[in-house]
């Protein structure tokens, strides 16, 4: 893979997601689950195989504001987001729950995993077959997948996006029941390995004394 791809800048990346945006011209789009293709399938399982991952990130949240850091995922369920400074925010899911802890704020926000898209990209196995498939777009450098789960997450849904030659994940996008995106681009990412036991942890001690102290205030 091309150096420019592998470590991009800032810039490079607000460019590459400008592109992917202005150039999406699909060849294959498949609107009824039932119909998700062969290849699609495949890049769903061999994303679904990969059992932990780590590398670098770059968020842009629905306000154009932009933030990065690392990023540490091990399936099924499990997943961590460092923010770099100035930030002071991490997201942790454990498997069960999700947690946004702010340490200059001193507040954390706790949800079931089980009622977030998130869920989604973290499942065992990626399947295409059942209904959570909103559509299926393929194109010449591009496969995008795009999930839903109404009964549980409501209007919100998560469209990931694949190398189709390589089956890499590049990017996805959380779009929330206002219809804002929050879009997660992922590089300098390294397959296998394992992490610390304390990685996906978290402090629920803390959550419930931040809590009790905010609602306290």
């Amino acid at each position: 893979m091309n150096d420019d791809i592998r470590t991009p800048t800032r810039r490079r990346l607000l460019g590459f997601a400008a592109a992917i945006a202005l150039t999406a011209t699909p060849l294959i789009a498949w609107q009824n689950p039932a119909q998700a293709s062969e290849a699609a399938q495949r890049i769903a399982d061999h994303f679904s195989s990969v059992r932990s991952m780590s590398g670098e990130f770059v968020q842009f949240g629905p306000r154009g504001e932009q933030t990065g850091g690392k990023f540490f995922l091990q399936r099924p369920g499990k997943i961590r987001f460092n923010y770099e400074a100035p930030s002071n925010f991490k997201v942790i899911s454990d498997g069960k729950s999700v947690v946004i802890l702010n340490s200059k704020m001193r507040t954390s926000d706790l949800y079931p995993l089980s009622k977030t898209p998130l869920k989604l990209l973290l499942d065992e196995r990626i399947d295409l077959t059942g209904n959570k498939v909103k559509s299926v777009t393929e194109e010449d450098d591009l496969t995008t997948i795009k999930l839903s789960d109404k009964q549980v997450f409501g209007n919100s849904t998560i469209t990931m996006m694949f190398d189709p030659k390589t089956y890499e994940l590049r990017q996805w996008t959380i779009t929330d029941a206002q219809g804002k995106d929050t879009t997660v681009m992922v590089f300098n990412v390294k397959q296998g390995g394992s992490f610390a036991a304390d990685t996906f942890k978290i402090d629920y001690k803390l959550n419930r004394e931040l809590n009790t102290q905010k609602k306290s205030d």
